[in-house]
């Protein structure tokens, strides 16, 4: 094998690497994870059952369930990561126009700085877009939370 052809195969790799191994692996540890969890969770009312089983099953479910997300803390979640990526993109297409007047000819490419920065930008807007049509069409919805939430608060 020559130099090209080994230089080739491991571009290759590297690719199949961080296209498809890297994540499949993520995918498997999120999973894994959250199956992990569930089974701790049972093993706990399992456990609570065979101790005391006049116990209120329904209440220690509640206590040890993960809590969910309200809907206020779902879109304030979409509003910093749309603003992240947003900026992320402005700045990697301003380093890619500054290379561009730079005219400096080293390994950095300018076209994939700005490209890079054009998809960051167009996720950043979708976030954004996101957060201020869910903003509006669940103001109703995110109200009746709030009144539930502090009427849980005012009863303890």
């Amino acid at each position: 094998m020559d130099h090209l052809s080994i230089s080739a195969l491991s571009d290759l790799l590297a690719t199949v690497l961080c296209g498809c191994v890297l994540p499949i692996y993520a995918i498997w540890q999120v999973v894994r994870r959250h199956m992990n969890d569930t089974d701790k969770r049972t093993q706990i009312v399992l456990a609570a059952i065979e101790k005391n089983p006049d116990m209120d099953i329904e209440e220690l479910i509640k206590k040890i369930s993960p809590k969910k997300k309200l809907l206020k803390e779902k879109l304030l979640a979409k509003l910093l990561w749309g603003s992240l990526a947003a900026l992320l993109g402005l700045g990697f297409i301003g380093f890619g126009a500054w290379l561009i007047s730079a005219e400096e000819g080293g390994s950095n490419d300018p076209l994939a700085s700005i490209i890079f920065g054009l998809v960051l930008l167009a996720i950043g807007i979708a976030f954004l877009v996101n957060y201020f049509l869910g903003k509006k069409l669940l103001a109703k919805e995110i109200e009746a939370e709030e009144k539930i939430l502090t009427a849980q608060a005012e009863s303890k």
